[in-house]
Formats: structure tokens, C-alpha cells, sequence
């Protein structure tokens, strides 16, 4: 099956976004010889994978995480820098990561707790101490069936390009497809790791991932298990300093690779004529127009955003713009409130780097943040919540005057299913969340200055649909062939990159989009 690449010339290309996805494609095209520029809105590169400082009260400033906080699959990264160049052992030394081991550590509402360690022997042993031998040995069964899962799925469905569903029914895929009805995939989620343990707590701790994909585990179909191996099956990682560096080095390797970043810079328009884009519009700080001629373009941004700029950019009928609307189920989204508290209060919290305390509600949480298209979604009654706390792997970088950054992550319905007035409610409603923790063991927590609260109202003035950063949800109906493709239609030479196409949400899918992306341009070498 080979890969349909856009036709006519693709000397000059232009990304619009240096987030993960942008920075990826960039480095591809980039060692393929093509002259790229990305033109990034923000003044950092790393889009939602990013380190910021906040400042607190008496003008000490804070380091935090405020974006994706869990990193799986770190040789993605090196791939892209491989392809400019930069060797394996230089990468892992830019990237300076730290092993999160345990990748979760569980706690749930009956008082009992799981390490979730990244070594699958020692998990075993975890959950044959915490859980009984008959659970141990169904975890080690289900470590190995979600092996085989991975190496089925991986390669067939999710690091390549599709062009159509009779991509999905070709004679390359049938033994992959075979492979996968046999191991069980075309029941639910939540039934297939029933099938190896049958304990509430542990499914809870190979589905919750679902949240992710914005499906709830009962209702996503059991090919998102592969989340979990990606996680849990091969480890969480952390690099020094903070998420941000991600985007910094793979910014800082397309840079001597001879690309050009514009930050600063927000696309306004895609002047297209007929078929093309032939012009990125932009404006920079300043207020100053800059066009961007180009012969191919890659939108890593929201399928939103790329109509908006589409329209824009019209010059009267153009066919770019009459793209088939179609209703988009997104995700749900997070309130998550960043703060400072007393190292001599949290040095005795249970957890790690990554806490997710349950509530006891399971089922009737995902129907709250994540409601049936007539109903209304709500804020969840019994609470499960993230805590992040990066301090536990980079003390020096997130400790200060006594002082630990904790960030505290509640997920919500988005605007679409709850259109909440988010302004007068944020606070008081992190104010509950921390009386919650503080309830289940954290003690001081309700003191936590609280610096800054990202909700969905935030998520949508930065652009991004419903009001949520997850993007689309992967629903039947937008999963695989059915989620936007990555060569939009009606534009010949408009690729899309990032978490609104395939293969989807989260670091390793928009790293693989990027990829994908570039692939579109020219081919970037062989899959893994």
C-alpha cells in the first residue's frame, strides 16, 4: 500500500504551528532537503507540551508544567532528531530524561493503593502483594496480550497513512485485521481486561487511559488498550527541567538544520487558488503583515482554526472552502489548578510523581464529564482527580524557598455538552477538589497557593474546540478512516498535523502525525 503524496512542486513549505506535531514534520522535511518555515502564534516553541514559570504572591517565581505531563515512547523523539542528524547518544543527552517509576501510583476510595511500576515483573509482584496471586497472574496474562496487541496494531493501523477506507479492506491489512478479532478486540474495552482480572481496581488501572481518546472504558472499543501498553507497558519518562524541554530541543535541531521558526507570528489567512495554497498570510508582534509563499502546507492546528484560515484566505469560490461540515464529538475537558505548598507539608502525601486518586464512582463519573449527545454533562459528584508532581523526579527544578509546584488536574465536561460560565466558578470549584484531597490524605493541600487555573474557558480563547485540549474524541465515528484525514480535501498540497487527525491524541500519536505529515511531502524512511 503505498502512500499518496500531494502533486506538483514542494520545494517551499510552510507549518503553521510548532507544536510536537509541526517540529516533527519539520525536522523530516527538512532532512529530505525541502526549505521549511513554521510560523508559531505563541513565543515558544512545544505548543501544549510546555514549562512555564508563574508567580506567586510574594514574587518568588514557580516552575510548572502547564500541558502534558506524561511522556511515553521517547524514541520517537530521537527518531526526528536522528533524521536531521543527531545521533542517538547526543539526543538522550539533550532530552536528559529521568525514568517516572512508579509511571501511576494508584490510591483508591476503599483505602487501598497500587505502584504501577514500568518493569513488568516487579508490577506483578506489586499486585500479588496488594492484590492476591490469582490477580498477579491475570495482570501477567494481560501484559502479554496487550504485547501482542501492540505489535499488531502499532505498525498495520496507527504509524501509517491511509487514503480511504478501501485502505482498511485491502489484502495488506487482512492478516492484521485477522490478528485482531482473535485477540479479542471487537468486544468492549472494559470486557476485554475483565477477561484477565476481575478485580474493579486493577480494570480501572488499564482502562482509565480511555479518557484520553475521550471515550468512557465502557463504551471505547478494546483497540485503545494499546494506550495503556504505550504507558504503562513501556514506561513514562521526564525530562530535566520540565515538558517544555521537549519542544526546546526539537525547536533548537531544526533550527541548525537550516529550518526557520517565526515565533510571535499568527497565521491570519491560506490565500488559495483553485486546488492550492499558494500564500500563508501572517502578522507578526509588531502588527506587521508577512507573506509565506509555499508550495505545500502543513496546518498542525485545530480543524477550526485551518477552516477559519481556509475562508480567509478565499479568493471567491475557491473549492479549499466548501470542505463537507460534519458535527464533531470532542472530548471532555480539564479544570487544573497549578499552586505552591509547603515541602513540609507534602513530603508526607502518599503518592508520586503521578497520583490519580479514584473516588468510589466509576461509571457514573464518565457519564458526567463525558454525557450521551442528550444529555448534559456536569461536574463529577465523586471525584477522581491527577496529581502531578514533578518534584519527585527533578527537585532542583521544582522546589523552591520551601516551596513544591503541585498541579491538580479534574477532568469536566467540555463547553459543548456544558456550557458553563467557567469565570465565576473555576476557583470555588478547585477549592472543593482540594477539600476532596485533603480528605483522602493530603494533608495542607487546602492551602496550596493557587497561582493559576486553566479551565475550558481557557482552552478556548487559545483556539481549541469545545473548549477542550483533548480534540476530538475517538468514537466509531471518528476513529481511523473516519477521523480527519491528513490531506484535507479539496486542497491538494494542505496537509493536517497534530491531535484532530490521524492516528490521534496524545505525545506519541501527534510525534506519529508529524511524521505521517511530512510523509504526505516526501517519503521520510522506513516505519518502525
Amino acid at each position: 500500500m503505498s502512500t499518496q503524496r500531494i502533486p506538483g512542486p514542494t520545494e517551499r513549505i510552510v507549518i503553521v504551528g510548532a507544536g510536537l506535531s509541526g517540529l516533527t514534520a519539520g525536522l523530516y522535511l527538512r532532512a529530505a532537503g525541502h526549505q521549511v518555515t513554521i510560523i508559531e502564534r505563541d513565543g515558544h516553541a512545544g505548543g501544549l507540551v510546555r514549562t512555564e514559570q508563574l508567580t506567586a504572591a510574594d514574587g518568588t517565581t514557580h516552575r510548572f508544567d502547564t500541558g502534558a505531563t506524561i511522556l511515553t515512547m521517547p524514541e520517537l523523539i530521537l527518531d526526528a532528531l536522528g533524521a536531521v542528524g543527531v545521533d542517538r547518544v547526543r539526543a538522550t543527552a539533550r532530552l536528559d530524561l529521568r525514568r517516572v517509576d512508579p509511571s501511576y501510583a494508584m490510591r483508591f476510595a476503599d483505602g487501598s493503593a497500587l505502584d504501577v511500576r514500568a518493569d513488568r515483573a516487579a508490577l506483578v509482584k506489586e499486585v500479588d502483594v496488594r492484590f492476591g496471586a490469582e490477580q498477579a497472574r491475570g495482570v501477567a496474562e494481560l501484559a502479554t496480550w496487550l504485547d501482542r496487541l501492540y505489535d499488531v496494531e502499532y505498525d498495520a493501523f496507527i504509524d501509517r497513512n491511509f487514503d480511504g477506507l478501501t485502505d482498511f479492506v485491502g489484502p495488506e491489512l487482512r492478516g492484521p485485521v485477522t490478528q485482531l478479532v482473535r485477540l479479542g478486540t471487537i468486544r468492549g474495552l472494559t470486557g476485554a481486561i475483565a477477561r484477565f482480572v476481575s478485580d474493579d481496581r486493577l480494570q480501572r488501572a488499564f482502562t482509565f487511559q480511555a479518557l484520553y481518546a475521550g471515550v468512557p472504558p465502557q463504551r471505547a472499543a478494546a483497540i485503545y488498550a494499546i494506550i495503556a501498553q504505550m504507558d504503562i507497558g513501556r514506561g513514562v519518562s521526564y525530562p530535566v527541567g520540565g515538558m517544555g524541554r521537549v519542544g526546546e530541543v526539537l525547536a533548537q535541531a531544526f533550527r541548525d538544520a537550516g529550518g526557520v521558526i517565526d515565533f510571535g507570528t499568527r497565521a491570519t489567512a491560506l490565500r488559495h487558488v483553485g486546488s492550492r495554497v499558494e500564500v500563508v498570510h501572517g502578522v507578526d508582534s509588531d502588527g506587521a503583515s508577512i507573506d509565506y509563499p509555499a508550495d505545500a502546507v502543513i496546518a498542525a492546528v485545530g480543524v477550526p482554526v485551518i477552516e477559519s484560515l481556509l475562508a480567509a484566505g478565499s479568493s471567491g469560490g475557491g473549492r479549499g472552502t466548501r470542505r463537507r461540515r460534519r458535527s464533531v464529538r470532542y472530548s471532555p475537558s480539564a479544570v487544573v489548578a497549578h499552586g505552591i505548598v509547603p515541602t513540609s507539608a507534602t513530603r508526607s502525601w502518599p503518592g508520586d510523581h503521578h497520583s490519580i486518586d479514584f473516588g468510589q464512582a466509576w461509571k457514573s463519573t464518565f457519564r458526567q464529564i463525558s454525557p450521551g449527545r442528550r444529555r448534559r454533562g456536569e461536574l463529577m459528584s465523586d471525584p477522581s482527580l491527577l496529581l502531578t508532581r514533578p518534584a519527585i523526579s527533578d527537585p532542583e527544578n521544582f522546589c523552591r524557598n520551601g516551596f513544591e509546584s503541585v498541579s491538580v488536574l479534574a477532568p469536566c465536561p467540555n463547553l459543548d455538552t456544558a456550557p458553563f460560565d467557567w469565570a465565576p466558578l473555576a476557583r470555588p470549584y478547585v477549592a472543593e477538589c482540594l477539600a476532596v484531597l485533603e480528605q483522602r490524605g493530603y494533608c495542607g493541600i487546602t492551602d496550596m497557593e493557587v497561582l493559576r487555573v486553566d479551565d475550558p474557558s481557557s482552552w478556548a480563547a487559545a483556539g481549541y474546540g469545545a473548549g477542550t485540549p483533548f480534540s476530538a474524541a475517538h468514537t466509531v465515528a471518528q476513529t481511523g478512516p473516519f477521523r480527519t484525514p491528513n490531506r484535507w480535501p479539496g486542497v491538494e498540497n494542505l496537509i493536517v498535523a497534530g491531535a484532530a487527525t490521524t492516528p490521534g491524541v496524545g505525545i506519541p500519536p501527534v510525534l506519529i502525525s508529524g511524521r505521517l505529515a511530512a510523509d504526505r511531502i516526501t517519503p521520510t524512511g522506513a516505519r518502525r
